[in-house]
């Protein structure tokens, strides 16, 4: 006997809004680049995700806590996401507020919503989790101390 029944369907999520500024605790300014744009006058998706591997690492060198030449930790990206819900354009200043919304042992979810310069709501928001993992070696390893200080300030209340 053969079972006809429709497969389970997957639980639907709610849909994504945009943040307010006051939802992340430190801003970057980036400037968007005329190659950032795409055939359809706005910057291509896969542009933002660089954005926010730019705004994370640019606080973790300036906090004295990432060095991408010689350091012997190094986050590796596991997982990521974004939800656009307003175009940006060359040339275009964008704001990128960062939080973290957890820290684990050795990960972390970094949150990340992009400005377009002075709007009070994301034109996109998204998030990426790192596992920080021994440079040689590519195995997990504890968060530092150093790291994990510099973070705190960044958690989502």
């Amino acid at each position: 006997m053969t079972d006809h029944s429709p497969a389970p369907q997957p639980a639907r999520t709610e849909r994504a809004v945009p943040q307010p500024r006051q939802a992340y605790a430190v801003f970057r300014d980036i400037s968007t680049r005329w190659s950032d744009n795409d055939v359809y006058g706005h910057v291509n998706n896969v542009v933002y995700y660089s954005w926010f591997d730019t705004a994370v690492n640019a606080y973790l060198i300036e906090q004295g806590v990432l060095d991408i030449h010689g350091g012997q930790t190094i986050g590796l990206v596991i997982e990521t996401q974004c939800n656009y819900f307003a175009s940006l354009a060359f040339p275009q200043m964008v704001e990128a507020g960062i939080r973290v919304a957890h820290i684990g042992s050795s990960s972390v979810r970094y949150e990340v919503g992009l400005f377009a310069k002075g709007e009070a709501s994301s034109a996109a928001a998204g998030h990426f989790v790192h596992v920080y993992v021994d440079s040689q070696t590519r195995r997990p390893v504890s968060i530092p101390a150093a790291l994990r200080a510099a973070l705190e300030p960044l958690r989502k209340a």
